[in-house]
């Protein structure tokens, strides 16, 4: 039953690979759990059994240290899942996981940096007109300018980027397709300094880049003409960080940025939430959370019984 649920999760729901390895752990301890209480069927299993694994999560055990509530949350939802497809397919007459529900979460407000410190952060990509800072630039604006996860960044190819010679595009020159989570694949605008820093780039540097490899259409290249990996990308980040004197900056802090600067500007967190790629818009709603200090200093400029 679990490697159906896996290859169900896999084919229809079109799960990422790590999810899917998150999920194929979780439910692993789930049927160890089971086990040790002496249940090897789906009819066995009650609403206490289930309530039993979620406490051993939080607590921990002997082979196992206590999960926060996010990853138990995660391995709650996991089982939940695992009954529902049970139950679908006949395997089970009942859902015992069906009234248990995931530990609450903290919700924790996603940090972003300033215009200004963003700004800091791409000016210092490195030496002037060198390639490889000709490529840490191009990176770093695509970051920004789009939102994209590092993983989406670094998987672009050059013809996710249409050049601006490619009369066949015409507008779409402005614009980059983005595969994200589950295949799921989007198009972002992109900005003009976005673009202009990705024309250097093409231009300039990645022929000379190229020329070190094999040949690959990724559009970001190692100093060995390779493709540039997700740990090249964050060490390209925390390069530029430390020369701007930042701190604790991250890729993801860059698309929490991106969004943060998109509602503060005005924009509909519908639209954010397209071009974030979230398939939920109750996911991209944390960030309007960001903008209270904003909200805040509209008010108080703006209302005639705002001052004290």
């Amino acid at each position: 039953m679990l490697s159906s649920y896996l290859a169900h999760l896999a084919v229809e729901r079109g799960l990422a690979a790590n999810t899917l390895a998150s999920y194929r752990r979780d439910l692993r301890r789930y049927i160890d759990h089971l086990a040790a209480r002496g249940l090897d069927t789906f009819a066995q299993i009650a609403e206490s059994d289930v309530v039993a694994f979620l406490t051993s999560l939080r607590e921990g055990d002997d082979e196992h240290q206590a999960l926060v509530a996010s990853s138990a949350a995660r391995a709650v939802s996991a089982v939940r899942g695992l009954h529902r497809f049970a139950l679908r397919e006949g395997v089970s007459g009942h859902d015992p996981a069906h009234e248990v529900r995931p530990p609450r979460q903290l919700r924790r407000l996603p940090k972003a940096i300033t215009v200004a410190e963003v700004e800091r952060l791409i000016a210092a990509s490195g030496p002037e007109d060198a390639p490889l800072t000709l490529r840490n630039r191009a990176l770093l604006e695509v970051l920004y300018g789009t939102g994209a996860r590092i993983s989406e960044a670094v998987g672009l190819a050059v013809d996710d980027v249409p050049s601006r010679d490619d009369t066949d595009h015409g507008e779409d020159h402005d614009q980059v397709r983005l595969r994200g989570k589950g295949g799921r694949s989007r198009i972002v605008p992109l900005g003009r300094f976005a673009r202009q820093a990705l024309d250097a780039y093409m231009v300039r540097a990645r022929p000379r880049i190229a020329a070190h490899g094999r040949g690959t259409p990724a559009l970001f290249l190692n100093a060995r003409g390779g493709r540039l990996t997700r740990q090249g990308a964050w060490e390209v980040l925390q390069a530029a960080a430390d020369r701007a004197g930042l701190s604790g900056v991250s890729p993801h802090m860059l698309r929490h940025s991106f969004a943060t600067h998109l509602l503060d500007g005005g924009a509909d967190v519908r639209v954010v939430q397209e071009l974030l790629g979230h398939a939920s818009v109750t996911t991209t709603q944390v960030y309007t959370l960001v903008t209270v200090d904003k909200l805040r200093e509209v008010y108080a400029a703006a209302h005639p019984r705002a001052l004290r």
